[in-house]
C-alpha cells in the first residue's frame, strides 16, 4: 500500500542555510494493506518527520514515496486525502474549541465528498459507532465538552467516514489515560481486520508497539537500525540499539537497572559524518563499526538489522 525508497529528509539551519539536520536519512520500508506497522525510536529519530512526508505536509528533500504503486506527488491533493489521512498526538488541537465538533464532519464533505446531507449524516453515525461512540454523545458537542479518547476516536471516525485507506497514527494515545490507550488501539485492530485499513503507528513505547503491530521498524537519528515481523524483532533483538530499548521496559520480573553505557549521552554535533550512528553509545563497538555503511543484512526471514558486529 505504502513504499517508501531511500526517503531523505534534511532541515537547513543557520544564518544562511548552510548546515542541514539530517531528520530522515535514506528510510526504505513497506506497508501492506492491512498491516500494522509500528515506528518506533526515541525523541529526535524521525518517526514523525516520516508520517509528516507520508501525509504530504513537508516536501522530501530526495527519495520517494509511494501509494498504491504511484508515486505520491503525482496524486491531486483532494485525490490524496481521500484515500491517506493523519491522526496526531494532541487530539485537543485538531479541534477549533469554538465550534462544535460536527464542523470536522461538514469540512469533510464541503471539500471532499458532497452527499446529500441525509446520505451523509448517516455514514457519520455509522462510523462513530464502529470506533465504539454513541453519535447523540458526540454530535452537537464542544471540543472541551468531550474527553481526550472521545475526541481521538472521533478523529478516526472522520477518516473512516472520507473512505481513507490508510491511516497515520503519529502518538495518538500518548495523551490518553491507560483504560482508553487500549481501547484505541483495539479499534485499530479491527479496523485493519474488518476493511484492511492499513496503518503506520508512531509511538515511542514499545510494549503498546508489539501489542497493536504486525511489523516494526527501529529507528535511531533518522536511520532504520532494525525491522521486521515484530515478534521476530522483540524475540531476538540483534542490534544495540534495539537491546537498549528493550531493556528500558520496566518489568516485574526483575529490578530495573539501566546500564551507564547504554544510557550515556551523546556529545558533538548532530550532523553525522560516517560509520556507525550509534557508535558512540555502544558498548561493542569495535574499529570496524567506524567504516560501517548502515545497510541491513538479513537476520532471518522477514528480519533485517544495521550492524556491523552481526555474524561476527
Amino acid at each position: 500500500m505504502i513504499r517508501l525508497e531511500n526517503l531523505t529528509k534534511i532541515y537547513s539551519t543557520g544564518v544562511v542555510g548552510r548546515r542541514g539536520i539530517v531528520a530522515v536519512d535514506s528510510v526504505s520500508f513497506k506497508i501492506k494493506i492491512g498491516e500494522i506497522v509500528s515506528l518506533v525510536g526515541e525523541s529526535g529519530s524521525g518517526k514523525t518527520t516520516i508520517g509528516k512526508l507520508i501525509l504530504r505536509l513537508i516536501k522530501p528533500t530526495s527519495g520517494k514515496i509511494y501509494f498504491l504503486d504511484r508515486e505520491i506527488s503525482s496524486y491531486k491533493p483532494l485525490e490524496y486525502y481521500r484515500n491517506v489521512q493523519g491522526v496526531f498526538q494532541d487530539p485537543f488541537s485538531s479541534f477549533n474549541p469554538i465550534y462544535k465538533v460536527d464542523r470536522i464532519f461538514e469540512n469533510v464533505n464541503r471539500y471532499l465528498l458532497n452527499l446529500p446531507r441525509s446520505e451523509f449524516w448517516g455514514k457519520v453515525e455509522e462510523s462513530l459507532k464502529s470506533v465504539g461512540l454513541n453519535p447523540r454523545d458526540v454530535l452537537g458537542k464542544y471540543p472541551h465538552q468531550m474527553s481526550g479518547g472521545q475526541l481521538q476516536r472521533t478523529l478516526i471516525a472522520r477518516a473512516l467516514v472520507i473512505g481513507a485507506k490508510f491511516l497515520v497514527a503519529d502518538e495518538i494515545i500518548s495523551m490518553l489515560d491507560a483504560s482508553t490507550r487500549v481501547d484505541v488501539l483495539n479499534i485499530l485492530g479491527d479496523l485493519r481486520d474488518s476493511i484492511g485499513l492499513g496503518i503506520l503507528f508512531v509511538t515511542h513505547d514499545l510494549s503498546l508497539g508489539y501489542y497493536i503491530s504486525d511489523t516494526t521498524v527501529i529507528m535511531y537519528r533518522g536511520s532504520v537500525v532494525e525491522m521486521g515481523d515484530t515478534e521476530k524483532v522483540f524475540k531476538n533483538p540483534v542490534h544495540p540499539y534495539t537491546k537498549m530499548l528493550l531493556e528500558a521496559v520496566p518489568t516485574f520480573k526483575k529490578k530495573w537497572e539501566p546500564s551507564k553505557e547504554m544510557f550515556k549521552i551523546e556529545s558533538g554535533s548532530l550532523i553525522f559524518r560516517g560509520g556507525c550512528k550509534y557508535y558512540s553509545r555502544c558498548p561493542f563497538r569495535r574499529d570496524v563499526c567506524k567504516e560501517f555503511d548502515g545497510n541491513l543484512s538479513e537476520v532471518e526471514e522477514n528480519h533485517w538489522a544495521a550492524c556491523a558486529l552481526f555474524g561476527r
